[in-house]
């Protein structure tokens, strides 16, 4: 018996784009200010997003992929970089095959395989790729408003 799954994540509202952005910003902030509460920012962090996800409508297996990864974190705290570069990952591979994010994709593939490489640095990782992608979204939304077609992201 096969089951197909389609993921349909073409509208994207106003208040989503915002509430996503900003938490991405703040949280960026937070690990670049805190990076010695990494794994209480981290996990709050995915924690945040997946109850986003929710609140939005997502699917509920996509939107469970931040909430067990943010879970993992708070219960496994040497476990961050593995933990937080396989979500990178997943979600690199969701902007790159679902959303047409395709910049915005590659940067994330690429963190997340900085962050295996060098584990230790985990922190200024995580709040590079949170700030590129809060202030990405933010552009993205407010060339949107103004009615460009030039897209900074893809």
């Amino acid at each position: 018996m096969a089951q197909y799954f389609h993921v349909n994540i073409q509208y994207r509202s106003k208040e989503r784009r915002v509430m996503n952005a900003l938490l991405a910003l703040v949280t960026g902030i937070l690990t670049f200010v805190y990076p010695g509460f990494l794994y209480l920012i981290a996990g709050g962090y995915l924690m945040a997003l997946g109850l986003l996800m929710v609140y939005f409508r997502f699917p509920p297996a996509l939107a469970a992929v931040p909430i067990i990864a943010g879970i993992i974190i708070f219960i496994f705290p040497d476990l961050i970089p593995y933990t937080f570069a396989a979500f990178l990952g997943f979600f690199g591979l969701i902007l790159l095959l679902a959303l047409q994010f395709s910049i915005m994709g590659f940067l994330t593939l690429i963190i997340a395989v900085l962050i295996i490489m060098n584990p230790e640095s985990i922190a200024y990782f995580i709040a590079v790729f949170l700030l590129l992608y809060g202030v990405s979204n933010l552009i993205k939304m407010y060339q949107d408003r103004a009615g460009g077609s030039h897209h900074l992201t893809g």
